[in-house]
Order: structure tokens, then C-alpha cells, then sequence
């Protein structure tokens, strides 16, 4: 057997692991748990936590973690030995059913937004067995839930199990229609890609900015950036490929199934991209792709960035999201088939979803709003905050053709004729990709392509499932109650159509023409996190995630004010960092500058009056008034920061920041990267953009 078979799933508590250690009846039981959603019971849940107790001692544990991911974007857990102390001084290892089933970890220090008082600290971690333990830093992991004491969800799994259920459960009522029997479950699933930065940590060091807010809040451009193109699948530098190969079996040892690895388009950026698998189970894969990319650079002295926008004037990350749905029988529902016209089942799924997202426009650009995201939308690396469909030439003209009700030709699958006989033929897809389309369905499933590169997947997938599992409520309320089921659904997906089918372009989503079309079409242009968070809270849409069992209105409530404050908290932070940079190292840097420049042209008029010092002139005035600039814009940038730490009112804080900080922050930025030009680069306080992009050799 070879290397990558051998040590793929090695630190993961999988199925195969559970066959050989656990009695036949008990695993029987765990099976039906995690395929049905079967209560699980104390004794077989005893009989697990020994076995993974064991397998985890015999790979080095000595601990176990509730894994969780509360409502900070990022994992958290809390270990655990396995000892418990003998009346004789000697300890045995043990770990219970209760264990597994159930942590406490302390909820007073996560974010709540009202759930809870301060002094209601209790909270509650659940294992999902649908997602297998796994073996991290020599500790045992159980992904889990969590929950307050009063039962409200405070993290990001919660939700989305309960969209998952919700769109298995519309999804089977619309299944059993078209007469699919034998389909007991549906699941979507994921292939989140993921896009990051690599840096020389000896640079990354020497940035504040980077160490405290994750990008580059100064920077001139470098001589060369991305312009040449000559980055994006090029060849992979060798210091980058040593990193690329420790982290895929780092990440196939827990059974993570990384499998394409490429440089992206702009310097220093590299992309990863998993096999598809079940959503939680890709997400809770996803939080542990960004840990472990951090992790193994540093062991190459290589710092990893996950930040949407980590430097100015280049391209940022995504991280796109694969999105699908699939029954327990292995269909695939958004494959269209040779014949897409004829697949009525096929048909009425994508009109769902159609549906779906021009309804919830609004909620699918809050899914993925944050502070680092509006960076990067709309700025020909990603696509515009205006949300649309893109479904390609073919699926257009059927659906027209439905529309109309005219008859569709079609058009046979064609041959690539490349020029070169020695060339092999191949057939050519049926349309082309759009990378500018914010939702684009690219063969049997869509690219959801908006969240950016550090966010948790969690939250886009629970607002796709949940506003797709509510068209799917209505359509199989429709079709269940229908004399003529051919009939009344034809005229649902006439009708549909006619409807949303503003939703659907095609077209080049970078050109302004495109932003007047969708203002004449009614389609919403949200452009910042702090236009598009309240829609949250719309009585509409706490209505809809009620519904469907989802959230509650508190947990949406709370959520609202968690992100609202989480963006006013990123902008503070960086506000500040800007302040700190500026007053303690590229003003005095620029001081020094100045007094060479002086002195320069003091000893020369000394030694000649008429000795010639246009540069040294030129460049002290050109630096003094730059200077005066930044230092003015700096006593600005102070005077607002101190306002905002004024305002109480979450809201009222967030607008300040969008309408006030920000502006601020570009005005001192500007002067100071001009400033950076025109200084000598030995003088300069820390590494340059040419040094971060270019650095790695």
C-alpha cells in the first residue's frame, strides 16, 4: 500500500476505525444515528467513548477536547485529561458516554449578543456524531455543538444542522412526487476552496499591522505586482512546495481530502481545494484547513495570510463555495442530465433555487458580510456585491424555452477542434464559466464564489439551505395538493420563471453597465457590511428562519448585534494600529530622513554656494508636505477614534465607522504611502510590498 492510502483518516475516529473496534450491534446503533438521526442512548454511547478512548491512548492522547465553533469565526476548545486520581495515589484513564456526549465549557467570555447575562456563565457542548472525532496536537477532538443554559444556539454548527434538516426535509416531500421512494435523506454538500497569502515570517514580524489585524493597513505598490500574469499556475517555488506537501498530510491524516494545490493569480497567493463532502462535515474540515495552513508555514518559517485583502491594489482571497445537494441513493438532484428539458425533476430544483435566491438576496449578502469582505467585492477579483445567477448559455435557453412555451432544439455535444491533429479531440462543455457571477452553477452544482478567504463557510450554508428549503416547503405544498401533477407542475416552473428570471445574468458582472441593470431589474446593491447586516433582522426574515426551524427570533436578534459589533471591533483595532505605525514609526523614520536631506544640503553650500542640490531639495520639500499631510490626517484619524469610543449604541458605533473611521484611515494611508516612495528604503520601518509579495525565494 502506498504512503497516502496508508496514513489517510490515520488521526480520525472513522468509520472504518468504529467497524473494527466497536461490538457489531453497538456500531449498528451509532449507524443509525448518524444516517437517520436516531437518539442515541447511554450505553451505547459508553461503549463508544471507551473504544475512541482507547484507539486515542494507543495514537499518544492524553486529552480530549470539545470541539466547537462559537460565534468568533474561529474554533475553540477546552482539554481535558483522561486520568482520574485512585485512593492510592495511582491514576486509571477512563472516559465516559457523559463525557462525550456533554462538555461545560465556560460561555461568559464568547460572543452572545444579549443571550445571556454576564453572570449566566454556564453553556453546553453536544456531540454531532455525524462528524467524526479526530486526533489534533496530540488531543482527542469531538466536534460538537454549543449552546447557552437557556438552549439558544451560540455558535455557527447549531444552525446549520438544523438548515441541513430542513432542506433533507422539504427536499424528501418534493422527492416522493415524483415517486423516489426509496430516498430516506438528503444532504447538501461543499468543496470549499481556499485561498491564502505566504509571507517570510522575518517580514511578517516586522509588521504591526500584520500581527494585529491579518492585513497591510500601509503600503506603497511595488514595482511590479500582478500585471505579467505570469503567478497564476506557474511553477510552485520549492520553499512553497516543502510547506504544500507537509500540509496535505497533515490534512489527510484527519482525513481531510485536499486534493488540488495551485499558485493563484496574484504574488505570493496559493489556492487549496478539497473533494466535495457532506456540509458540516466540509465546514468543520474548512475551520481545520485554516488552522493547519498557519500551523505547518510557520514550521517553514513562512507566515500564512487568510485575510480578504491583505494587500492593497492586488487581489484578495475567496474562498469559494461548492454547493450541491444529493440524496442518500447517490443522485446528485442539480445534474441535468444529456437532456435537461426532459429532467423535470432536475428542473424543478434549480427553479427552487432560482426562486430562492432573488426572495433572499439580501440574506445571501449578509452571509457573507464582514469587514475584510467589503474590500474586496466588486474589485475585478471577486465578484460585485449585487447578487445574481449565472447559468450559462444551454440552461438559459431552456428555461426560456419553458417560459415560452416553445420548443427547445438543443445543441449536441461539440468537439474542441484546437488546430493541432496531433492534439486529442474532446468534447467541449455546453457553457463557460463566469467568474464574475456572485452564483454561478457550473455542471451539477453552484459556486457560490462571494465569502471571502478567513470567513467560516458555516454561514452562507445555512442561509442557502434554509431560503431553498422554504421554496421547496411552498412548491411541495403546490404540487401535494394538485389534481394534475404534470400539469400544475409545468405551470409551477412557467410560472417561477416569469417571476424571478431578473435574477439570471449572464453577462460580465464587472462592467458599470451592469450596476444600472440590476438597479432597473430591483436587484439589491449592498455594498458594505453595515448595509447589508440589517436586513437580518427584517420581520420577513426572522419569520423564514423560524419556519424552518432554524433560528429563533433571540438567536438572529443576537447575531445581528455579534456581527455588527464584530465589524466595529476590526475597524478599531485597525484604526488604532494605523495611529501606532504612524506616530511611533514612519513619522520619526521620516525626521531622520529629513535631517540627512538637510544636512546634505547645509555641508554643500558650506563647502560650494553654488554646488547643485536639486534632489536634496526637491525631495525635503516634497517629504515636508507629505508630511505635514500625514501628520494632520493623523491628529484627524485620533480625534474620530476617541468619538467613536463615545458612541454606546452598537448601531450608531458601526454607521461611525463606515461613514467616519474609514474615510479617515484612507486620508492618512494616502500621504504615507506617498511618503513611503520617496524615502530611502534603508530608512523605511518596515518591509516593503516588494519585500511581503516578492520575498519568498
Amino acid at each position: 500500500m502506498d504512503k497516502v492510502t496508508e496514513m489517510y483518516g490515520t488521526n480520525v475516529f472513522n468509520e472504518q476505525t468504529m467497524r473494527q473496534r466497536l461490538p457489531k450491534e453497538t456500531f449498528k446503533e451509532l449507524e443509525k444515528t448518524i444516517q437517520d438521526g436516531k437518539p442515541l442512548n447511554i450505553k451505547i454511547a459508553n461503549a463508544v467513548a471507551h473504544a475512541m478512548k482507547v484507539w486515542a491512548i494507543e495514537k499518544g492522547a492524553t486529552h480530549f477536547t470539545h470541539w466547537f465553533q462559537p460565534m468568533t469565526g474561529v474554533t475553540a476548545e477546552k482539554h481535558d485529561s483522561f486520568i482520574n486520581p485512585q485512593d492510592d495515589g495511582t491514576v486509571i484513564m477512563e472516559f465516559s458516554g457523559k463525557e462525550l456526549i456533554k462538555g461545560e465549557p465556560d460561555a461568559s467570555s464568547f460572543p452572545n449578543g444579549g443571550l445571556r447575562a454576564t453572570f449566566e456563565a454556564r453553556g453546553y457542548t453536544a456531540w454531532d456524531p455525524t462528524s467524526y472525532a479526530f486526533i489534533k496536537n496530540g488531543v482527542l477532538c469531538i466536534p460538537t455543538a454549543f449552546c447557552s443554559y437557556t438552549g439558544f444556539a451560540l455558535d455557527k454548527k447549531t444552525p446549520l444542522l438544523r438548515s441541513m434538516e430542513a432542506i433533507s426535509r422539504q427536499a424528501l416531500r418534493v422527492l416522493k412526487l415524483f415517486g423516489n421512494e426509496d430516498v430516506r435523506s438528503v444532504k447538501t454538500t461543499l468543496g470549499p476552496e481556499q485561498e491564502y497569502f505566504l509571507v517570510d515570517k522575518q517580514y511578517f514580524e516586522q509588521r504591526k499591522d500584520l500581527i494585529y489585524t491579518g492585513r497591510t493597513l500601509f503600503g506603497a505598490p511595488a514595482p511590479k505586482n500582478q500585471e505579467m500574469e505570469d503567478h497564476y499556475f506557474g511553477t510552485i517555488k520549492s520553499r512553497v512546495q516543502k510547506f504544500m506537501n507537509e500540509l496535505n498530510e497533515e490534512l489527510w491524516k484527519l482525513g481531510i481530502s485536499a486534493k488540488t494545490e495551485h499558485n493563484e493569480v496574484a504574488p505570493a497567493q496559493h489556492e487549496l481545494a478539497p473533494v466535495f463532502s457532506t456540509t458540516n462535515i466540509a465546514v468543520d474540515h474548512n475551520q481545520l484547513t485554516m488552522e493547519i495552513i498557519q500551523r505547518v508555514a510557520k514550521k517553514h518559517d513562512l507566515v500564512a495570510l487568510l485575510h480578504e485583502k491583505p494587500f492593497d491594489g492586488i487581489n484578495g482571497s475567496g474562498k469559494h463555495n461548492n454547493w450541491s445537494i444529493s440524496t442518500d441513493t447517490g443522485v446528485n438532484l442539480l445534474e441535468p442530465g444529456d437532456t435537461p428539458y426532459e429532467n423535470a425533476q432536475f428542473l424543478l430544483f434549480l427553479t427552487a433555487i432560482i426562486k430562492a435566491v432573488d426572495e433572499h438576496q439580501d440574506l445571501l449578502r449578509l452571509a457573507v458580510a464582514t469587514a475584510g469582505t467589503d474590500h474586496r467585492l466588486g474589485a475585478n477579483e471577486a465578484p460585485p456585491a449585487i447578487i445574481s445567477i449565472f447559468l450559462g448559455d444551454e440552461l438559459t435557453a431552456v428555461l426560456e424555452s419553458i417560459e415560452n412555451d416553445t420548443t427547445y432544439d438543443g445543441v449536441g455535444k461539440e468537439l474542441m477542434k484546437i488546430g493541432a491533429d496531433v492534439l486529442p479531440k474532446f468534447t467541449k462543455d455546453t457553457t463557460d464559466r463566469n467568474r464574475t457571477s456572485p452564483f454561478a452553477f457550473t455542471g451539477n452544482k453552484f459556486e457560490f464564489r462571494m465569502p471571502g478567504s478567513a470567513l467560516s463557510v458555516a454561514q452562507p450554508n445555512i442561509m442557502l439551505n434554509t431560503v431553498i428549503a422554504d421554496v421547496l416547503c411552498d412548491f411541495a405544498n403546490e404540487l401535494e395538493n394538485a389534481d394534475d401533477f404534470e400539469s400544475a407542475l409545468h405551470a409551477l416552473i412557467q410560472r417561477t420563471l416569469k417571476q424571478h428570471k431578473r435574477i439570471v445574468f449572464n453577462g460580465n458582472g464587472y462592467d458599470d453597465a451592469w450596476v444600472e441593470e440590476a438597479k432597473r431589474r430591483g436587484l439589491l446593491n449592498l455594498k458594505t457590511t453595515v448595509d447589508a447586516l440589517p436586513y437580518s433582522i427584517l420581520p420577513e426574515n426572522i419569520a423564514l428562519f423560524e419556519r424552518q426551524g432554524v433560528l429563533r427570533r433571540d438567536e438572529i436578534v443576537s447575531r445581528y448585534e455579534i456581527m455588527m459589533e464584530e465589524y466595529t471591533k476590526v475597524l478599531n483595532i485597525e484604526a488604532l494600529t494605523m495611529i501606532d505605525m504612524a506616530k511611533k514609526q514612519i513619522l520619526p523614520a521620516i525626521v531622520r530622513f529629513e535631517k540627512e536631506l538637510a544636512d546634505t544640503i547645509v555641508l554643500k553650500r558650506a563647502v560650494l554656494e553654488t554646488l547643485p542640490s536639486s534632489y536634496e531639495t526637491g525631495t525635503l520639500e516634497a517629504i515636508s508636505t507629505a508630511m505635514e499631510q500625514a501628520f494632520a490626517a493623523l491628529k484627524a484619524l485620533e480625534v474620530k477614534v476617541a468619538e467613536l469610543h463615545q458612541i454606546d449604541d452598537f448601531e450608531l458605533a458601526a454607521a461611525f465607522v463606515r461613514d467616519v473611521i474609514i474615510p479617515a484611515m484612507d486620508s492618512l494611508r494616502a500621504p504615507c504611502d506617498q511618503l513611503e516612495m520617496l524615502t530611502d528604503t534603508e530608512l523605511w520601518p518596515f518591509p516593503t510590498y516588494g519585500k511581503l509579495l516578492f520575498g519568498i525565494i
